[in-house]
Order: C-alpha cells, then structure tokens, then sequence
C-alpha cells in the first residue's frame, strides 16, 4: 500500500495524531528493529496524546483563565501566608471530587487571582470543566442575559462547571438582582461542583457587601 494515500486517509479520518508518528516512523530507521506491535502501540499512544493535548486547549479555551499560571510555578518561598501542604493538598483536586469550595482571601498584591488560575489550570489538567469569572462582570453578563433571553442558559452553563472561579468577590455591595444571581448560583453548585472564591474583603464583612 502507497504511504502517502494512506496518510492521506489518515488525516481525513481525523487521526492526525497516528498520521505524524507514521510519517516519522517512515523517516527514521530508529523504528526498524520493533516488532510490528510495538510499533502500533506508538501510533496509538501518539494519538490519544494528540486527543489530550487538544482537549486541554480547548477546556483552557473556555475556562478563560485571567492569568497564565501553573501550580508548579508557585513559589512558596515568598512571606504570604502560604503553607506548602495546604497548597499540595489544593493542588492534587481531592477536594473538588468532594465538591468542596475554596475562599482565598487577603490585601491586594497577595497574588489571590494567581493562585486561583493556577488551580484552574490544574483542573483543566486533569481533565475538569473550569470557568474563570471577575464578579463585577458576571454580574453585568448576567443582567445583560436577562433582558435578551439568554439569563437561564448562563446559569446553566455556570451550574455546570466542575470548578468556578469568582475574582475579585466583594468590591461593591449587591443589587437586588445579583443577590438573586448569587443565591441560583451557589444553590445549583452546592454538594454538587467547587467554587474558588478570591476577595481582598474579609470574610467577616462579607454579610455587609451581600446586603
């Protein structure tokens, strides 16, 4: 069979993947001596990381992480209040298959928003839906979503996130409207996704920005 026909229909059936790794095992001789098995379990293993890696851009795509962050970037070294377990044990995402929240707290410059797309970043890794969401502007998307039909689409849209991420939570006290946003929110997510919240407003004030 011609090789290049078959590359050909190898791209068209979407296997890209399969398709390079045929054309290097074509180009280089370091293949010669595999058996023909070991040499199909390199295509194929070419291929579900080519899957991967356009799944992961893809959920990165959407999650629209405000920052370019990686938790093995994170330097623990820096006087913030940062304890190297805690962040080991944020990192592994157990406590997002518990559907457990995440509130990240403190004075502007702490590096919050950082963290959080870092952690969101992790999440696509392994395999999550994350949207990442300044709350002023959830809360204008929201009201904007309200008058041309599409408010109960977002919601549904925001419910069904693996991991959520509100920044920048508490600059202005709430509306009526977004009370209401918040309350569906967190009803829909609760016991059932994880929110990581980033606030610079402490927790004990918290009541008093809700309204």
């Amino acid at each position: 069979m011609l090789t290049h026909p078959t590359h050909d229909r190898l791209l068209a059936l979407g296997l890209t993947g399969i398709a390079k790794a045929l054309e290097e095992q074509r180009r280089s001789t370091a293949f010669d001596d595999l058996s023909f098995e070991e040499r199909l379990g390199i295509l194929v293993d070419r291929e579900a990381a080519e899957r991967d890696g356009k799944k992961l851009a893809s959920r990165l795509k959407f999650a629209a992480l405000r920052q370019d962050a990686s938790v093995e970037d994170l330097d623990l070294r820096t006087s913030r209040g940062l304890d190297r377990g805690v962040m080991a044990h944020l990192a592994d995402g157990a406590w997002i298959a518990r559907h457990e929240n995440l509130l990240i707290t403190g004075p502007t410059g702490l590096g919050k928003s950082w963290i959080a797309c870092a952690l969101g970043h992790k999440s696509c890794r392994d395999g999550r839906s994350v949207l990442y969401q300044r709350a002023p502007r959830m809360f204008e998307a929201l009201a904007l979503a309200r008058g041309d039909g599409r408010h109960e689409r977002i919601l549904k849209t925001i419910a069904r996130m693996d991991v959520l991420i509100i920044d920048d939570w508490g600059l202005a006290v709430l509306t009526a409207p977004e009370r209401r946003d918040l309350l569906e929110i967190l009803e829909d997510r609760h016991g059932r996704a994880s929110t990581i919240v980033t606030s610079q407003l402490p927790v004990e004030h918290w009541h008093d920005a809700i309204g």
